[in-house]
């Protein structure tokens, strides 16, 4: 086990000690259907970017790095433009547990101690749930889950390039978390968890937005708009 680094907040961290990762597709390249259904285009897609623009809120305020791995690659300056400047660059080939791996093990690459990776779909994600997480691995943990209440997970954080939890993974089923604790127990990582949460992905996930405590700007004046 590694040595125990003191606690604190990641703002008090070096740069290149954590990173987090952010997954991506451009607002205007469509997505996000089962939400955006029946939707006009012009409104799908701010939609779309609101919830982009209010999830590395949260990453911001704690002075954690970002970098967004962003699809399709010819829309990369759309995504970095968003992002307020953050770096930009395209997701690997593959499916999503290939796009993952390679996201993260380009950040250890640069010399990223621990890398924490989400998606651009949680506008509302508390600022402790990544906090817990660095410090997770502040604490000797291999893998990192923030399980989701739809039975995948919302965060996942890793000590280390990791490519094997991701391989063979039912994605997009209600068996992606389990599937990865039984196959990061059979390889013998040690395992932590965050607290669940939820990424915005049907119409009853923007209520709870609306519900939520947590500030959501964008998403909030979306939901204004009626």
């Amino acid at each position: 086990r590694r040595p125990r680094r003191r606690r604190g907040s990641p703002s008090s961290a070096r740069p290149d000690v954590r990173h987090l990762a952010l997954l991506a597709r451009a607002p205007s390249a469509g997505g996000k259907t089962r939400l955006t259904s029946g939707l006009p285009e012009p409104r799908a897609r701010w939609l779309r970017e609101a919830l982009f623009l209010d999830t590395p809120d949260v990453a911001r305020s704690l002075n954690i790095p970002i970098t967004v791995f962003g699809t399709p690659i010819e829309r990369l300056d759309e995504l970095q433009a968003l992002a307020g400047g953050a770096p930009a660059v395209a997701q690997a080939d593959g499916d999503l547990g290939a796009r993952m791996h390679a996201a993260c093990a380009r950040l250890f690459a640069q010399g990223a101690r621990h890398v924490v990776l989400i998606g651009s779909d949680l506008p509302t994600l508390p600022s402790s749930h990544l906090i817990a997480a660095f410090e997770a691995l502040d604490d000797g943990a291999d893998v990192v889950l923030g399980p989701a209440d739809d039975g995948g997970y919302y965060l996942v954080g890793l000590s280390r390039p990791t490519p094997a939890v991701f391989a063979g993974i039912s994605w997009g089923s209600a068996r992606v978390l389990g599937e990865t604790r039984a196959l990061a127990a059979g390889l013998g990582l040690r395992v932590n968890e965050t607290a669940s949460w939820y990424d915005v992905d049907t119409l009853d996930d923007l209520v709870r937005v609306s519900c939520s405590d947590q500030p959501a700007l964008r998403t909030r004046a979306w939901l204004a708009e009626g």
